[in-house]
């Protein structure tokens, strides 16, 4: 992961961990969740640097909703309600501009 990566996905982490109160445990599967997820987001803007935004904005929801697939397994039903509003809020994922 370069730096930039890292340095999001880190950002990202602290801020849904401290929403969350997330355990130890928890905050390491979701690091690797959203770098996962970044470094796609990443990979398929690289093989595609003249997508139209529309269909940059479908692969990022494609993305959110096997991520949340993802969460379901580790947080509680509590956090997962936070989660779901803390997406349904969020006007971009990992640093990339989306429309709701």
């Amino acid at each position: 992961m370069s730096p930039t990566t890292t340095e999001a996905v880190a950002t990202e982490l602290k801020r849904f961990a401290q929403e969350l109160k997330l355990t130890d445990s928890q905050k390491e599967r979701l690091r690797t969740y959203l770098a996962e997820v970044h470094a796609k987001v990443q990979d398929f803007l690289q093989k595609n640097p003249s997508i139209a935004k529309g269909a940059l904005v479908e692969k990022v929801r494609t993305l959110r909703s096997s991520m949340r697939e993802q969460v379901v397994k580790f947080l509680t039903p509590e956090q997962l309600a936070k989660w779901d509003a803390e997406v349904a809020r969020a006007k971009e994922f990992l640093g990339h501009s989306v429309s709701q």
